[in-house]
């Protein structure tokens, strides 16, 4: 059940005489109002997630509002489309959007013909579309959904039964968090829905007003949608690293260290911040995976301490400072969520709320190995970073050299040793990627050389690609200016 508290007047991250200048700071950097008068509780993995989400749409009256990154077509999906269905049938206005990069290979347009013909309402962002060569690079990540205007729900859980494990297998569920929020916030929820939906198509037909929502609560919160290219949360969380005086502690899936963030996180260490990132062990991407290992030396260097989880997949996105202000969306720690796309979180600023989400965060450390620096003498015989629950390396064939029979051994030690105290050493990181890159360009090198057609083909393809997008993106401000002239001429 949510639960409220009685409000409290000790600001957030700051004095009472800054109350007033903490405030102003925070609502400029997200963009984004403190709204009090809520009640909001903590989902954890996916199966809460699931059960609340189509409780909530089976209970809609007047409109079902739902926003996710990944709707796949597989028993959740169904689940969840078939509830929207009969939602529709019973004259509930349903709108769902859904990513067309984020559901690609997850399900079809097809999909959604169910929920079309009971008179649903879909829409998918940003397809790729000729005149706009770099336009796919923007992606609706958000994972929303609002309910009569009465509920609302963010998270980083997609609608997909991946996020649930499988148990034949032995694939524990993601790990993952969000939230439920009632409360005059669901105003600032549903209208973040109605701007995507019309940045798409045309907006939203006018919508009754819910029944009067009063204050349900005492907790107050500030709801961040960014868009492309505002940044909000990235200020935010630039403000937050500077103004933390005790802890801040971080989860992302996701991570990947700007050097400007990077910097933020690193002073406030030194300035006797307990600083704290939680990533993945074992990632659905390996390939970011490895970048955010690249990054750890620097975060580890300025006293912050770095875990890795051992579950399956950890997708949460949550922070946590001084025991007063917590955020939880869909939010990642890295310049796409930052610039490139759509996101949603709220900053919550509520002390016994930031004090459940800090009891979380300790709970999953305890399912977490922590990285540390290797000494010096090791550091040219560094192991790799990875997860205490990796599945051991496949067996090579025997050699004779006692030098790897040495380094054998001293990864047995650290994996024994990491076992045993829940740390693992880190040794020189970013030796992986140099070597990868390097095997990388000379392969591209020999096949340049030897068989040119080989690159030559799909280069050519790019720049013709790229040369279509362009001449009808000047073919379409052309006609666009000429249309503006003969408008002018004609009022005129």
């Amino acid at each position: 059940m949510p639960y409220t508290r009685p409000m409290t007047t000790t600001p957030p991250l700051a004095s009472a005489p800054a109350r007033l200048l903490a405030e102003q700071a925070l609502s400029r950097a997200a963009g984004a109002p403190l709204l009090g008068g809520n009640s909001v509780d903590l989902l954890i993995d996916a199966a809460a997630h699931f059960e609340a989400w189509l409780a909530a749409i089976r209970s809609a009256r007047q409109r079902v509002l739902l926003e996710n990154y990944i709707v796949r077509d597989d028993e959740v999906g169904h689940a969840f489309r078939d509830a929207l269905v009969e939602c529709a049938r019973r004259g509930v206005y349903v709108a769902v959007i859904y990513d067309w990069l984020g559901c690609k290979g997850q399900s079809r347009a097809s999909f959604w013909t169910p929920l079309r013909s009971a008179g649903g309402h879909v829409r998918v962002f940003n397809p790729i579309r000729l005149g706009h060569p770099f336009g796919w690079i923007s992606r609706d990540h958000r994972k929303l959904l609002v309910v009569d205007g009465r509920q609302g729900f963010l998270s980083g859980v997609c609608l997909s039964q991946k996020w649930l494990g499988d148990a034949t297998r032995k694939v524990a569920p993601w790990r993952d968090t969000g939230v439920a929020v009632r409360g005059p916030a669901v105003a600032e929820l549903e209208h973040a829905f109605a701007e995507s939906w019309s940045s798409i198509g045309l907006p939203l037909p006018p919508l009754a007003p819910p029944d009067q929502v009063t204050p349900i609560g005492s907790v107050a919160l500030r709801v961040i949608a960014t868009q492309p290219a505002t940044a909000g949360m990235y200020r935010l969380d630039q403000l937050i690293a500077a103004m933390a005086r005790k802890t801040l502690w971080l989860t992302d899936a996701y991570f990947i260290g700007v050097a400007p963030y990077v910097q933020a996180l690193a002073a406030a260490a030194r300035d006797g911040v307990d600083v704290r990132l939680l990533v993945p062990g074992s990632s659905d991407i390996p390939l970011v995976a490895n970048m955010s290992r690249s990054g750890y030396r620097p975060l580890l260097k300025a006293g912050i301490r770095v875990f890795e989880w051992n579950g399956s997949m950890l997708h949460a996105k949550t922070a946590v400072a001084d025991g007063q202000w917590a955020r939880v969306g869909s939010s990642n720690l890295n310049i796409a969520s930052w610039l490139s796309n759509r996101e949603i979180d709220v900053a919550v600023e509520d002390a016994d709320f930031a004090q459940r989400l800090a009891s979380q965060y300790e709970q999953d450390l305890g399912k977490a190995t922590e990285i540390v620096l290797a000494p010096r003498r090791w550091s040219r015989r560094a192991d790799h970073v990875q997860s205490s629950t990796a599945r051991p390396p496949r067996p090579r064939r025997a050699g004779g050299s006692s030098g790897r029979a040495a380094a054998g051994a001293l990864r047995i030690a650290n994996t024994m040793g990491a076992a045993l105290t829940d740390r693992r050493v880190l040794g020189d990181t970013s030796t992986g990627p140099l070597v990868a890159g390097a095997l990388v360009l000379t392969l591209l090198a020999v096949l340049e050389i030897a068989w040119p057609a080989v690159l030559g083909w799909p280069l050519g393809l790019l720049c013709a690609w790229f040369a279509i997008n362009f001449g009808v993106r000047a073919w379409r401000l052309r006609r666009r200016s000429r249309q503006r002239a003969a408008d002018a001429d004609e009022a005129a």
